[in-house]
């Protein structure tokens, strides 16, 4: 069985030599393609190969025609909207990702992000404190479910909502389960985003979801860019000086969103989640042993596509 590693943002190091490990104990040989320029060089990587693994790198329909010997496509990340689905089962290719490997550092760049922001981005200004603030998680999978466990230490009160979560699994964890995503906007002072970008999703965050926060509000977006209605988001925060927006996917209308609301608007150059050695490795062995686990035993649990 030929692995290939196609990153054109490498993993570490160390990761690699991670999942080296787990790939050549199975006896399986591991191929690297990393920095690449061109998706020709993708193309002609992937032509031998039964396994993928791949970061934010796009696997499409071209790239799933090219791999005539792939079987499986591990994603190293919870997000895997970079990898057409139906194509991959059209080619009965199985998709995975690694939920939860993440998640410790997508939930401590929220607080990074959210400390920054309410300290007015360490302009000298008095700003306030989140102890005591009404913090609300949209969605409480893995990044959700340690979001609230690092606000617990802020002194933060925590609700969450999630459509496909029981409010039961909510309060066991110690959160306030809210009835709705409105309620969840109307009532907390900081929002939290962790949705996916799904059709349903897409666009959903909008003026008038938003536009419900209560004065001061802070929305955080480390989920998707596609999921905020930028539009909307801009129409709104002109006419709400109050409001603030915080991200770590720039958006498309970042230029405008810098331009007009220079003290209200942050978002990092690029995508930061999982950008820790430590998610790094955990992401990288995780798909490694999925695919052992994959070829060896027939084990599909972290499959996404039908």
């Amino acid at each position: 069985m030929k692995v290939l590693i196609a990153t054109e943002k490498p993993f570490a190091a160390v990761a690699v030599e991670g999942i080296r490990k787990e790939i050549e104990a199975a006896g399986f040989e591991l191929a690297l393609l990393e920095k690449y320029t061109e998706k020709a060089q993708l193309l002609d990587a992937v032509k031998d190969a039964n396994a993928l693994i791949i970061r934010s790198d796009k696997v499409d329909a071209e790239v799933l025609d090219a791999a005539k010997e792939l079987k499986i496509v591990v994603r190293a990340g919870a997000g895997y909207d970079n990898v057409d689905l139906a194509a991959a089962t059209a080619h009965n290719v199985c998709v995975m990702n690694t939920p939860g490997q993440n998640s410790n550092a997508v939930a401590e760049l929220v607080f990074g992000l959210l400390v920054f922001g309410v300290r007015n981005f360490f302009n000298g200004k008095a700003g306030t404190e989140l102890m005591g603030k009404k913090l609300g998680i949209l969605a409480f999978g893995n990044v959700g479910r340690n979001v609230a466990r690092v606000a617990a230490g802020f002194g933060m009160e925590i609700s969450a909502y999630d459509a496909f979560c029981p409010a039961e699994a909510i309060e066991a964890a110690g959160v306030h389960a809210a009835k709705s995503q409105e309620e969840l906007f109307e009532t907390c002072d900081v929002v939290s985003l962790h949705i996916p970008a799904t059709p349903e999703t897409k666009q959903s965050i909008n003026k008038a979801l938003v536009g419900k926060m209560k004065k001061g509000g802070i929305l955080i977006n480390t989920a998707r860019k596609e999921v905020i209605n930028e539009s909307e988001l801009l129409e709104l925060m002109a006419e709400r000086e109050d409001l603030k927006y915080i991200t770590d996917i720039m958006p498309d209308a970042h230029a405008a969103f810098a331009e007009q609301f220079p003290t209200r608007y942050f978002s990092t150059p690029k995508k930061m989640g999982a950008q820790t050695a430590e998610a790094n490795i955990n992401a990288g062995i995780a798909a490694a042993k999925q695919i052992v686990a994959y070829f060896k035993e027939g084990c599909e649990r972290f499959r996404v596509n039908k």
